[in-house]
C-alpha cells in the first residue's frame, strides 16, 4: 500500500504535533497550502502536484496536516470545531516562527483560512480560497451528493474502504479516471487512523456573514461541477468581498489544483505577484 511521504513535525502545545512538508528557500515570502476535510486527507495528497511550482518561484511552501488528518496528532477528547482546528494552524504558524504569510485553502481549509484571516487580520497578507467551506448553512451541504457519499463511506460499519473511497473521490473530480491508485492508497492508510469523533464533532458556522470584514486581495477558484461545495459560493465570495476576484473552470469538480494544475499555479502565481 503506497503511504505519504513523511516531512516534518512541530509540537504546537497540549500535546500536539502538526506534521508538514516544506519546499523552496527558508528566506522566501511564506505561502501555506491548507488541505479540505474527507477520509485520509492531508496536505500532501491535496498539493503535491502543485508545490514544486512555487517553490521554484521563490516561496517558503508550507503544507500542515492540520489537527485530526495525515501524520498529525488526531486527540479522541477534543471536538473539532472551527475555532479548535483554526486555533492549532495560528498555533502551528506560532511554532515555525512565521509572522506574515499567505494562504491558500481548499473546501475545509478554505473556511480555516477565512476564520484565521478574521481572526489575525494582521498575520495574512493575501488569500486564496479554493471553494471553501463555511459559506452555506449546513442543511445545505447535506443536499451535495458528494457530502452525503463522503459521509456515507466515514461512518460505515466497516469504516471506508477501497470501494467507497473511490466512490468519493470520483466525485472530488469532474473527471474520475484522475483519481490515481496511488492517491486512493495514500488516503485509505491515513483513514484507518482517524477516530471517527475527527468527523461526528467537526462544525463550520456560517461564516458569509463576516466575509464584508476581510480587508485583503483575495482570490476564489471554483469548479462549476463541484459536487462538496455548491458553485453558488463562488458569487458570494465576489459579492461580499471588497478586493476579490472569481474564475471558475468548466469541467471542474471540486479540487481545481488537482483537475487544472497549470491553470490553477498560473493564476496564483499572478495573483501573488501583484502589489
Amino acid at each position: 500500500m503506497s503511504r505519504l511521504p513523511v516531512g516534518h513535525f512541530v509540537d504546537v502545545g497540549d500535546g500536539h504535533r502538526i506534521h508538514y512538508h516544506e519546499r523552496g528557500p527558508q528566506a522566501g515570502p511564506v505561502l501555506v497550502f491548507v488541505h479540505g476535510s474527507g477520509p485520509g486527507a492531508s496536505g500532501y495528497s491535496n498539493f503535491k502536484q502543485n508545490l514544486d511550482a512555487f517553490a521554484d518561484a521563490g516561496f517558503r511552501v508550507l503544507v500542515p496536516d492540520t489537527i485530526g488528518f495525515g501524520y498529525s496528532s488526531k486527540p479522541e477528547d477534543q471536538a473539532y470545531s472551527l475555532d479548535f482546528m483554526t486555533g492549532i494552524l495560528s498555533s502551528f504558524l506560532d511554532a515555525l516562527g512565521i509572522g506574515q504569510c499567505a494562504l491558500v485553502g481548499n473546501s475545509l481549509g478554505g473556511a480555516m483560512c477565512i476564520a484565521l484571516t478574521l481572526a489575525k487580520p494582521e498575520r495574512i497578507t493575501k488569500l486564496v480560497l479554493m471553494a471553501p467551506g463555511g459559506l452555506e448553512v449546513r442543511e445545505r451541504y447535506f443536499e451535495m451528493k458528494g457530502i452525503r457519499t463522503m459521509l456515507k463511506a466515514i461512518f460505515a460499519p466497516e469504516g471506508p474502504t477501497a470501494e467507497s473511497m473511490r466512490k468519493v473521490f470520483g466525485l472530488q473530480l469532474f473527471d474520475a479516471t484522475q483519481v490515481t491508485e496511488e492517491t486512493l492508497a495514500e488516503r485509505l492508510a491515513i483513514a484507518a487512523t482517524q477516530p471517527k469523533v475527527i468527523f461526528e464533532t467537526m462544525s463550520v458556522p456560517h461564516l458569509t456573514p463576516r466575509l464584508v470584514e476581510l480587508d485583503l486581495p483575495v482570490l476564489g477558484l471554483w469548479g462549476v461541477d463541484d459536487q462538496f461545495c455548491p458553485v453558488e459560493g463562488a458569487m458570494t465570495l465576489a459579492r461580499n468581498i471588497k478586493r476579490c476576484r472569481v474564475t471558475l473552470f468548466s469541467q471542474c469538480g471540486h479540487w481545481v489544483m488537482v483537475e487544472h494544475p497549470r491553470n490553477f499555479e498560473r493564476l496564483v502565481l499572478d495573483f501573488l505577484a501583484e502589489p
